[in-house]
Formats: structure tokens, C-alpha cells, sequence
């Protein structure tokens, strides 16, 4: 019974061990910190139980057995030197055996075993210094995955007050203040230009809107659109009455370069867990921090999961249990080195309302889109414009907008998209929706004006149906959707516009490119590529799930390992302005690791005027232009 009680010991030791490790140190699973405390439910008393009826030393029984053989002989018998053979005349030989046994009991201790105490957290009887110290492993490990849990918990920043730069545009920029103290208000707002040329501008202080209150139903956030008067790409400093401070730059004029952008998703506090971090520290921003200033970045594509609602636990469904969410976010330490002087641009993913969400608006749909639209969309870029017309959808939850040498269209693939459930070979199964797919396909054959050689299309899940894991949360669960927007991709790359899909999601990078169906009317050049990037801070999978199965998905690069990832793009237009290069760079824990660089596809001339004619009179006058 106490063997038993030790080997229980240790089992739930090792048990404890391998979890508490995987949850702290890989995935926070949620159902992990239950397996853990259970096992040491078990543990405790089994322990204890072994320590004390252990015995201390062992029972040694040693048992020596002497046999003695003795002949006797007949004396009438002639003598006979072959012991155990017949005697002459018949006479038999006796050999009589003296069996003696001698048993010696003896006690003697334990061997001590060190190595094998510390590594497997069973009692050691010998040792109470050991046992003691083995025990605490245990418990340590045990707190540190409770302190994970629950700490984070009491910092619901309730009286969180920060701001933030969102889209950055070359006459406006949107400042989201989120300010609940009443007695602050009115905050005024600031700016002016970090490098003045006198005598043209005006090195002064210019006051530029603010916000008079702010009230629980937006969960005291406002967004303040700030007019920016000079044209081309220039720095302001900003500064509002509550003591925030920062700064923007305004992006180069359509059609002019460079332009230089971050791409990135998935955010997770203390993973890898360190026991001295704050309870709201991100890892990975510390690594974005330490490259950001050298990068010259316009702004950053987060590409969703800014919150993981239900990691480490999924505690409430409560509109209020995802506002705190966001606030702890940017209530962290490591937030204002990456967000205070860089826009960030948001799309929306699953863990923004719930692993793999593919229910539309029903559900805690409602509860998880408050925040989001608070924190999120209003600071987002404009509206995607409805098909055919010159303004945006009413109530269109996707964005699209124009920068430099590259226009962008940022998706919305969680609203609208069918369950996940659903055959994806089931010609009606969509991820965007009707409407939101009509205004995309109608953004791809929009001409540009002249200078813009790229559309990024800004996807929360991969484009690629490479990843094997889960592939029907991804665009290979939706692939007869994916195949017409492949068909109308190649039909914008044929007219001398590349088209580049960004994703995340995965917690692993892979660079893949879409080429067009040989023998068809698309030409080679009309490829398509996708980058996909993440975490920024998350876990990654230590074995690969990315392969390449058939010529439609061509692998380019796979990486899986890296807790923190992200993409640097710069695209600049090439000297003549007939095309633009592309260059990607792959930043893992804040080191550059990878690199490649894309040409705009050439213009196919015969391509042109059927796509143009098709158009309407926006896409045909656009097309003038260029």
C-alpha cells in the first residue's frame, strides 16, 4: 500500500511537470490549470502518506545452503575408488548428504537516490531535505499556472486612460481616447510639425478638435478625427489635456513611394510565461519595439485575435468580460513602445468572439462586436464602397483604402461566412457573404489611379489550403468561393496590377504563391501571392503542418517555429513607373530571418479593354485616368 502510495506520487508528479510546462511555457490550453490542480489534489496527500509510512531501510534476507556428501561403505565390499558406482558382488554404496542452511538477516539503508527524487517529485524517506525540495517544484509549478490564470484577473483597468493612433490618412488622422475620468473633460487635442521649414509652416501648437465627455456605452473610449492640412509625408507630434502624447506620419500621395507597412496577428500576455513579468506583459511587443525605429513603418495591419477571450479560460460571455479584455491589452507595459507613435490598423478574427466562430451575428456575437467596435473600427480606415457606386455599404463591417503605391481591401471573414461545418465543396458556401463578396470583386477590378501597382487584400485566415490543421476554419474550407476570387485576381494581375493576399492566424509562417491554371488565357506573370505571419505573441507548433499538396498552392517558404513573428512590406515604385517591387521581410523574435522581393506583373494589353468595358462608369473613368 505505501509502494502504491509513492508510485502515485510520482505519477501525478511527472503529470504536473510535463502540463505545467506545456501550459506556461507552449499553449495556454484552457482546460489545462483543471488537469493541473486535480493532479495535485492527488499528489498532496499521496506524498505525504509516502513520506511517512516509507520505510527508511531495507530488509535484507540472505540464505546460504551447504550440502555435504559422506560415503559409507560396506565393509564386506571390495574397496572401490568410483564413488557412486555399484560395488563388486552387488554390494551398493550409501552416500548420506548433510544439508545445512544459514540464514542471516541484516538491515540496512536506502539508497538515497537524489537524482531520481528531484526529477520524478516522489517522497524520499532517507532525505527530508530532498523530499521537501522536490515537493516544491510541484508547488511552484502549481502557483506559477495559477498565478497565470488568475492574476491577470484583478488588473481590469477599469480606469484605464491612454490614446491611440488608428488610420493615418494623407488629409486626416483618428485619434481613439479613452478617458474615464469626467472630471478631465473637456480634452483638447494638439498637434504640430516635428520638422517645420520655416518660413512655409507654422512651428506652433494648433488646437484640433477634442472630446467634451465620454460615457459607458462606448466604455469611455471617443474617436477624434484630426485634419492634417500639409500634403506629402510628414511627421506631427500630438498631445491631448489628460497628458498623453505621440506621433503620426502622414503617408506619401497616391502613386508615389515608398511605402513601408507591418503585418502581424495574435496577441497573448506572458506566453512564454516568466514568473518576474508584469501580469499584462506581451513578450513579442518587446521584440516589435526593439526593430520598430529602424523599419520606418506607416502603420500596422493587424490581422485579428488582438484578445483571446477564452485563453487561458473563457470566465464570462459578458459584453463587460470583453471590453476588459481590450483594456488589458493596452493597459500593458510593453503597449506604448509599438503603440503610441504608429497607427494600427484592425480586422476582425475568431478569438475576438469565440474559437473558430463561423455563427454570423447570433450568439455572443453582439457582446463581443461592442468592443470591438469601439476600440477597433472606428479608428479603422474607411468603409469598403458598395459596387457600382460612390460611397460606402451602409453597415459594411470591411475597410479599404489607399496609400501610396498600393491600395488595400481588409475583409471581414467571420460575419458573414457559412458554418464551418458545411462540404466545402457546397457551391453556396461563403466566407464573406453576398454583399461583402460583390464589393470585393468589384474593389479587384477597380482601376487604379496612376502610380498604384499593388492591391493587398488583407484576410484574417489563409488564403492557402496548405495547412492540414483545421483547414476548414481556413479558405480551403471555402474553396469554390476562393476559386472565383482566384479567377478575378489573375484578371487584375493581367492588367499590370499585382495582387498580394496578407493572413495570419496560424501561429506559423508560409510564403505561397497562386499561379494561373497552365494552358489558360492568364499568363504566368498574373500569379497571386500570399504572406502570412504570425503570432506577434502567441505560441507556434514545434511540428510543421504546412505541405504542399498539388500545383494550385506552391510553397515559396515555411517556418513554424518562433513565439513572435511579423512582416515588414515596403513597396516602391521602380524608376520609369511601370512597375513596382514588392519586398517582404520576416522578422522572428526580433531578428530578420527571411527576405524576397516581387516585381508588379506587366501590363497584358489584349486584357485591358474587355476588363474595362465591363467595369462601370467609376472603374471606366478611374481607367482614364491611368
Amino acid at each position: 500500500m505505501v509502494i502504491s502510495q509513492t508510485r502515485a506520487a510520482a505519477i501525478s508528479s511527472i503529470g504536473i511537470r510535463a502540463l505545467s510546462y506545456f501550459f506556461l511555457r507552449w499553449a495556454m490550453l484552457p482546460f489545462g490549470p483543471a488537469l493541473i490542480f486535480t493532479l495535485f489534489a492527488i499528489y498532496l496527500p499521496t506524498f505525504v502518506s509516502g513520506y511517512r509510512k516509507e520505510p527508511k531501510y531495507n530488509l535484507v534476507d540472505e540464505v546460504d545452503v551447504v550440502v555435504t556428501e559422506t560415503t559409507i561403505r560396506d565393509d564386506n565390499a571390495e574397496a572401490d575408488d568410483s564413488p557412486g558406482e555399484p560395488a563388486p558382488n552387488g554390494h551398493e554404496k550409501v552416500v548420506a548428504e548433510q544439508v545445512d542452511i544459514q540464514e542471516t538477516i541484516s538491515i540496512e539503508k536506502r539508497p538515497m537516490h537524489a537524482l531520481r527524487t528531484l526529477l520524478s517529485g516522489a517522497p524520499n524517506p532517507r532525505s527530508l531535505a530532498l523530499s521537501a525540495l522536490t515537493f516544491l517544484i510541484n508547488a511552484a509549478l502549481v502557483g506559477f499556472v495559477a498565478d497565470r490564470l488568475f492574476r491577470e484577473r484583478y488588473y481590469g483597468a477599469e480606469d484605464l486612460s491612454f490614446a491611440r493612433v488608428g488610420y493615418v490618412g494623407e488629409h486626416e488622422a483618428k485619434l481613439l481616447i479613452r478617458e474615464p475620468d469626467q472630471t478631465k473633460m473637456p480634452i483638447n487635442i494638439q498637434i504640430h510639425l516635428k520638422d517645420p521649414q520655416p518660413p512655409f509652416d507654422n512651428p506652433l501648437w494648433q488646437s484640433v478638435g477634442g472630446v467634451r465627455w465620454t460615457g459607458n456605452e462606448t466604455d469611455y473610449t471617443a474617436v477624434v478625427t484630426i485634419p492634417v492640412r500639409n500634403s506629402g509625408r510628414r511627421t506631427y507630434e500630438w498631445k491631448t489635456s489628460n497628458n498623453h502624447t505621440g506621433e503620426f506620419t502622414t503617408p506619401p500621395k497616391v502613386g508615389e513611394g515608398p511605402l513601408t507597412f507591418l503585418s502581424t496577428s495574435c496577441i497573448v500576455s506572458r506566453l512564454p510565461y516568466n514568473p518576474a513579468d508584469h501580469p499584462l506583459a506581451i513578450p513579442g511587443m518587446r521584440h516589435l519595439a526593439k526593430v520598430l525605429p529602424s523599419l520606418g513603418a506607416q502603420f500596422m495591419l493587424f490581422l485579428g485575435d488582438f484578445i483571446y477571450i477564452d485563453v487561458p479560460r473563457y470566465w464570462a460571455k459578458s459584453t463587460e468580460e470583453y471590453r476588459k479584455k481590450y483594456r488589458q491589452v493596452y493597459a500593458s507595459p510593453n503597449w506604448p513602445a509599438v503603440g503610441q507613435n504608429l497607427s494600427w490598423i484592425h480586422v476582425l478574427d475568431d478569438h475576438e468572439i469565440q474559437n473558430d466562430w463561423s455563427a454570423n451575428t447570433t450568439g455572443v456575437y453582439q457582446n463581443a462586436i461592442d468592443p470591438y467596435n469601439h476600440y477597433h473600427a472606428a479608428a479603422n480606415p474607411p468603409v469598403a464602397k458598395k459596387a457600382g457606386a460612390l460611397s460606402a455599404r451602409s453597415g459594411a463591417t470591411y475597410f479599404e483604402f489607399t496609400q501610396g503605391p498600393a491600395s488595400f481591401f481588409l475583409l471581414d471573414t467571420r460575419t458573414y461566412r457559412s458554418n464551418n461545418k458545411v462540404a466545402f465543396t457546397d457551391d453556396s458556401k461563403t466566407m464573406l457573404g453576398a454583399e461583402q463578396l460583390e464589393d470585393f470583386i468589384a474593389w479587384l477590378r477597380r482601376p487604379e489611379p496612376k502610380g498604384v501597382k499593388w492591391k493587398i487584400v488583407a484576410s484574417s485566415v489563409p488564403f492557402t489550403k496548405n495547412w492540414g490543421v483545421n483547414t476548414q476554419d481556413t479558405w480551403g474550407g471555402f474553396l469554390t468561393e476562393r476559386k472565383r476570387i482566384l479567377e478575378v485576381m489573375w484578371d487584375t494581375a493581367s492588367r499590370g496590377v499585382g495582387v498580394v493576399v496578407l493572413s495570419g492566424d496560424r501561429h506559423e509562417f508560409a510564403a505561397t504563391k497562386f499561379p494561373p491554371p497552365m494552358n489558360s488565357t492568364w499568363p504566368e506573370s498574373a500569379t497571386v501571392f500570399e504572406f502570412s505571419a504570425s503570432p506577434l505573441s502567441q505560441f507556434y507548433s514545434p511540428i510543421g503542418t504546412y505541405r504542399q499538396r498539388d500545383t494550385e498552392d506552391v510553397e515559396i517558404k515555411y517556418i513554424n517555429k518562433g513565439n513572435s513573428k511579423f512582416g515588414a512590406i515596403t513597396i516602391e515604385n521602380l524608376e520609369g513607373g511601370e512597375q513596382s517591387d514588392l519586398k517582404y521581410r520576416l522578422f522572428i523574435d526580433g531578428e530578420e530571418v527571411w527576405n524576397t522581393v516581387i516585381l508588379s506583373p506587366p501590363v497584358v494589353i489584349e486584357d485591358v479593354k474587355p476588363a474595362i468595358a465591363a467595369g462601370s462608369w467609376w472603374e471606366r473613368f478611374f481607367a482614364w485616368r491611368r
